[in-house]
């Protein structure tokens, strides 16, 4: 499955808050938005790809409980990024410092920062171009 990307920048632009309510008021689906405002509405993950998805999870939760140098998150996880889109990387790593700096409003909702690492599984159905274009634009504009 494709995820959709629907564009009702001509109707109503989403504050941040407005994109927040929303992805709270729809735990069943995953939004994210691009640099332009447009939502994006990815597809359900499948078993392999949930199983695999964990297991690299859980080999960075044991990693960082060792060094004790971040805080690692999982794909519920939504980023406010600088450059204006909303992700959720499947696996993603930011230094301890960096998270702390965050004030408790900012850690509650969709921290306003890059992580430090993302980690992104391509699934059956994904694209590695279509992949490779959404990382370079996210990373190319964090630059």
């Amino acid at each position: 499955m494709t995820a959709i990307t629907i564009n009702f920048n001509n109707v109503v632009k989403l504050t941040d808050d407005q994109f927040y309510q929303l992805c709270r008021d729809n735990p069943e689906l995953k939004f994210e938005r691009n640099q332009w405002g447009q939502l994006i509405v990815a597809p359900p993950t499948g078993g392999e790809t949930l199983k695999r998805n964990a297991s690299v999870i859980a080999d960075f939760v044991i990693w960082n409980r060792q060094t004790q140098l971040g805080e690692v998150f999982d794909s519920s996880t939504c980023f406010k990024l600088p450059n204006g889109p909303d992700r959720s990387p499947d696996v993603s790593w930011i230094q301890i410092d960096r998270w702390n700096a965050l004030t408790p409003s900012q850690r509650e909702k969709f921290p306003p920062i890059a992580p430090d690492f993302v980690l992104e599984l391509m699934s059956p159905s994904d694209s590695l171009s279509v992949v490779e274009t959404r990382l370079n634009r996210v990373s190319t504009k964090m630059r």
